[in-house]
């Protein structure tokens, strides 16, 4: 496993996660809207915007039969037809120029999901950085394949799929000149659920196919991907819209912009927590130790005395003897007279 370069940044456990705003449809058909999303995102601090690209044409067929309508009565789009969903969720092919030149000039890298082949060649002749296969086009084995021959980096997403159906993808975008892959785990539900995200299996992913493991996030909120970092995921990837109030088509399970900015906030937070297998003080808590206890003089003692529980106690802060000691002292006797706060040193007990 190694290194991933897209565009100008490296991608890896020695980075922070990188964050992509996912932009889909939630445009709604209006470019001013979706330059404002790029803007929007940058001005969160994600890494990365991605648009999806493809026609509905492409996507599916313009039939009246009922297996090209939603069916499901939980399904966010229930009842739609999936061209007409596809149609009103496009992204236009003459938006991603400028809309990628804007994201560049932002500072964040910009790319998209092709659906087709006709879409990789396109998204190619825009020089992007790389190429996401979308969890649904996870098994469409000739798109991984053309896609890999551009000789960039490709991001899978998972949802769904089999260890085999994995494996397979993988192979082939290898034998078509890809090594640069990165797994993301999803759930292909939406919204998703926190309770079917099981997040444990990207470390089992990791080390199944060896290579770098991220997150597509279709839950709520930020703390499944937040957590998602503690094991390990190098890439999170979330919808994202300006007002969930406002509609998109994918508006119920997208960030606002306030909450993107959270993200970006608190993977990068999760990740320098992670840190190496350490015990003992680091340098940073050099200073605290001295707040451990010790033993202190607790009453003004004479020369000779003996040490009891009565004139002898364990407090803080500790330039005392350490607490270990006091029931070896207890019984022996003061060198010299003491006064009550005094700091027990060996050379201030004789037997």
């Amino acid at each position: 496993m190694h290194d991933t370069r897209i565009g100008e940044r490296f991608i890896g456990p020695s980075e922070p996660p990188f964050i992509i705003a996912e932009l889909s449809g939630n445009h709604s058909q209006d470019f001013e809207l979706a330059k404002k999303m790029v803007e929007a995102a940058a001005e969160a601090g994600a890494h990365a915007i991605k648009l999806q690209t493809y026609t509905a044409d492409s996507m599916t067929l313009n039939v009246d039969k009922d297996e090209f309508v939603i069916k499901e009565e939980d399904n966010l789009w229930h009842g739609e037809s999936l061209h007409a969903l596809y149609q009103k969720a496009a992204t236009p092919y003459e938006w991603h120029k400028p809309l990628f030149e804007l994201a560049n000039e932002l500072g964040m890298v910009a790319f998209s999901s092709p659906f087709d082949a006709g879409a990789v060649d396109f998204l190619d002749s825009l020089n992007v950085p790389c190429f996401k296969i979308a969890s649904f086009e996870l098994t469409d084995i000739p798109l991984i394949a053309h896609a890999a021959s551009k000789g960039k980096p490709l991001i899978m997403s998972t949802g769904m799929a089999s260890l085999h159906e994995i494996e397979m993808a993988i192979k082939c975008a290898k034998e078509n000149g890809c090594d640069d892959i990165i797994l993301l785990k999803c759930t292909s539900t939406y919204p998703a659920d926190p309770g079917n995200t099981n997040l444990k299996t990207i470390p089992n992913m990791r080390e199944a196919f060896n290579c770098q493991v991220g997150l597509s996030d279709h839950t709520g909120g930020i703390g499944v991907a937040v957590a998602s970092v503690a094991l390990g995921a190098t890439v999170i990837e979330k919808h994202f819209v300006l007002d969930r109030h406002a509609g998109g088509v994918d508006a119920a399970f997208s960030l606002e912009p306030a909450e993107l900015s959270q993200l970006v906030t608190e993977t990068e937070r999760a990740w320098l927590a992670l840190g190496n297998v350490r015990y003992g003080a680091t340098a940073a808590e050099e200073k605290s130790k001295q707040y451990r206890r010790s033993i202190y003089v607790s009453q003004d003692m004479e020369a000779g005395e003996e040490f009891s529980e009565q004139n002898l106690k364990v407090v803080r802060p500790a330039f005392g003897l350490a607490p270990c000691h006091f029931t070896s002292v207890i019984g022996k006797k003061a060198a010299s007279s003491l006064k009550k706060g005094t700091a027990l040193k060996w050379e201030q007990v004789v037997s």
